[in-house]
C-alpha cells in the first residue's frame, strides 16, 4: 500500500515537472520573450536615430533569460510538489473529526476490545488507511491487545510517531534540493553573463557599451529573480514542514486524549 502511494505520487512529480517546463516555455515563447526583443529593438532604434530615451526598468527584460525561465519551471515544480503534500496534510486532519475512535468520557477499554474497537479503522479505504492517525491507533490497539500493557503502548505510538516524523523530513529532500539549485542557477546565470561582459571588453574601449551592459545586465537579472524565487520557496517549504509537524504533534496528543486513558489492563479491572 505505501508502495503505491510512492509509485503515485512519483508519477505525479515526474508530471508536474513535465506540465511546469511546458507551461513556464510557452510564456515565455508567447509573451515574455517577443515583448523583451521588442522593447531592445525600440531602444536600439531610438539610440541610432540619437533620440532621447528614458532607460526603464522592463519586467520583460528582467526574466527574459534561460537561467530565469529555469527558475521559473523549478517554483512551480517544487510548489506542485508541496501542494501535494499539504493536500495529503488536510485529508489527514479530516479524520480528526470522523469521529474514527468515539470513546465516552469513562469508559474503560479492555485488552478484549482492542480488536474490536480496530475494525472500524481497519474497514477505511486503503488510501486513508495509509494516513498516520489509523497507522497509529491500529499499532497502539494491537500492542494493547498483544502484551495489555500501557506503557507499551505509549512505546509503540512514539515508535510510529519518530518514524513518521523521520520520513516526511526525508520526502522534503526534493524541495529542498530545488530550493538550493534556484539560487545556483541564478549563480550561473551571473557568471555567464560577467563572462559575456568581459569577452566584449574592448567594444567598452571603443565606446560601444551597449553589449556590455545588456550582458552585465544578464548577469544581474538572473541572481536577482533567482533569490526572490529562493526567498518564496523557502518559505512554503517551512509553511509545510510546520503542517507536518503539528499534524504529527496532533496524533499524539489525540491518542493520548481519545485511547491511551482510556486504557485499562485486566489486571486494573479486577
Amino acid at each position: 500500500m505505501k508502495q503505491r502511494a510512492s509509485t503515485s505520487e512519483f508519477i505525479y512529480q515526474v508530471f508536474a515537472l513535465l506540465i511546469s517546463l511546458i507551461v513556464v516555455h510557452a510564456i515565455y515563447v508567447t509573451l515574455i520573450r517577443p515583448n523583451a526583443n521588442a522593447i531592445l529593438e525600440q531602444r536600439l532604434a531610438m539610440e541610432a536615430a540619437g533620440e532621447p530615451y528614458i532607460t526603464e526598468r522592463s519586467f520583460y527584460i528582467v526574466v527574459k533569460d534561460y537561467e530565469q525561465e529555469a527558475c521559473f519551471v523549478l517554483m512551480l515544480w517544487s510548489m506542485a510538489i508541496m501542494g501535494f503534500k499539504a493536500r495529503r496534510i488536510v485529508n489527514e486532519r479530516k479524520l480528526f473529526d470522523s469521529g474514527l475512535l468515539s470513546v465516552a468520557e469513562g469508559t474503560r477499554i479492555l485488552p478484549e476490545d482492542a480488536r474490536k474497537m480496530s475494525r472500524p479503522i481497519q474497514a477505511l479505504q486503503d488510501e486513508q488507511l495509509s494516513y498516520l492517525l489509523p497507522r497509529v491507533l491500529n499499532a497502539a490497539l494491537l500492542r494493547f491487545s498483544v502484551t495489555q500493557s500501557i506503557q507499551d503502548v505509549s512505546s509503540a505510538i512514539s515508535e510510529v510517531l519518530e518514524t513518521e516524523s523521520d520520513r516526511l523530513d526525508s520526502e522534503l529532500s526534493m524541495v529542498r534540493y530545488i530550493a538550493w539549485a534556484i539560487p545556483s542557477i541564478g549563480f550561473i546565470g551571473t557568471v555567464r553573463g560577467i563572462g559575456e561582459a568581459l569577452s566584449q571588453a574592448h567594444k567598452a574601449l571603443q565606446g560601444d557599451i551597449a553589449s556590455v551592459t545588456a550582458s552585465l545586465g544578464v548577469a544581474f537579472n538572473s541572481t536577482f529573480i533567482a533569490l526572490v524565487i529562493s526567498i518564496v520557496v523557502m518559505f512554503l517549504m517551512h509553511q509545510l514542514q510546520l503542517q507536518q509537524e503539528r499534524l504529527v504533534l496532533d496524533t499524539h496528543r489525540y491518542s493520548d486524549e481519545r485511547l491511551v486513558r482510556h486504557l485499562r489492563p485486566d489486571q486494573a479491572s479486577k
